[in-house]
């Protein structure tokens, strides 16, 4: 049967279920205490001039106090504040599974840690005889619950930007890994699709992995971000035990546990048990068959050229 190339990436979604399902929303609200550890920070590498920015500190107050302010109602909020000099564009974002408290408790740490990590937007003294004073705009911080970016109005940038990566130094030793950690990927690319609203926290195996894309993200342009990330995660990660990339639209968050897999593990590490050949075949069937759903479905979503605007 012929389906019309501008609905057939929503077709295929409802497939995705046969596969996997991390009941992105349907998730219990985190008990993570480490939701307000810093993950990173970018500040403006150098001070950029801009007009009359003398205004420029009561236009940051305004959008910390809007952004806050909204932290209590909504995990995802952006807004422009300016006046007919300049514009601020900023935007916070909350992990999915925080509860509002949780969310509002964690972005309503994030002006204040982004004058003191970043210091003063402002730099003074202004100059006069160019109407112009220097600022240190964009900015951005991320905790492990939520996340401030703001930059002025009308700057732009890639949403697949590589913004912050880290692999651990442990390295599995386990014959699994590879084909574990393949299929909790492609897991995970479908299940911020299928879950409609950009977020996905699941275990694989031995394997848990997290991703979220920023709240203005169409479904398949979400799970393209993640794919990109995934993508780093295997080819700069390789076997680290766990590993977090951050693109400037999406992150991706894995940790892999081979003991709960692999029993008899005498020295207490990443599993050392031979995967029998049945099951290793059951692993690359089942990467390979995600692969294969990923891959079918960005195809269509490219030959299509345009979003999942019924999600």
């Amino acid at each position: 049967m012929y389906i019309s190339s501008s609905k057939s990436c929503c077709y295929l979604l409802p497939l995705a279920l046969l596969f996997f399902s991390c009941f992105a929303n349907n998730l219990s609200i985190s008990t993570d205490p480490n939701l307000h550890d810093l993950v990173y920070k970018h500040c403006a590498s150098h001070t950029s001039a801009v007009p009359t920015a003398g205004s420029l500190p009561e236009i940051l107050s305004s959008l910390f106090r809007e952004l806050v302010e909204q932290s209590s109602v909504s995990k995802f909020y952006e807004t422009s504040v300016g006046d007919d000099d300049i514009a601020v564009s900023g935007l916070f974002q909350c992990r999915n599974d925080l509860g509002s408290d949780q969310c509002f408790d964690c972005v309503n740490r994030l002006p204040e840690m982004s004058n003191a990590l970043c210091g003063r937007q402002v730099q003074l003294p202004f100059h006069w005889f160019l109407g112009l004073v220097e600022a240190t705009v964009p900015a951005r911080i991320r905790l492990s619950g939520c996340y401030l970016h703001y930059k002025a109005d009308g700057s732009q940038i890639s949403r697949l930007e590589l913004q912050h990566k880290t692999c651990s130094d442990s390295k599995a030793v386990s014959d699994g890994f590879e084909g574990v950690r393949d299929g909790a990927f492609a897991a995970v690319v479908s299940g911020v699709v299928v879950g409609g609203n950009g977020f996905c926290d699941m275990s694989y195996e031995s394997m848990h992995v997290t991703a979220q894309c920023q709240g203005n993200l169409e479904s398949c342009d979400c799970g393209q971000c993640v794919a990109n990330a995934v993508q780093i995660a295997q080819d700069e990660c390789g076997e680290s035990i766990s590993g977090e990339v951050y693109l400037d639209s999406c992150f991706m968050i894995y940790s892999y546990d081979g003991t709960n897999e692999i029993p008899g593990n005498s020295n207490g590490g990443f599993g050392t048990r031979n995967i029998a050949s049945g099951e290793l075949v059951a692993i690359v069937g089942g990467v390979a068959v995600a692969a294969a759903f990923v891959l079918f479905f960005f195809y269509f979503c490219k030959s299509s050229r345009r979003t999942c605007d019924d999600l």
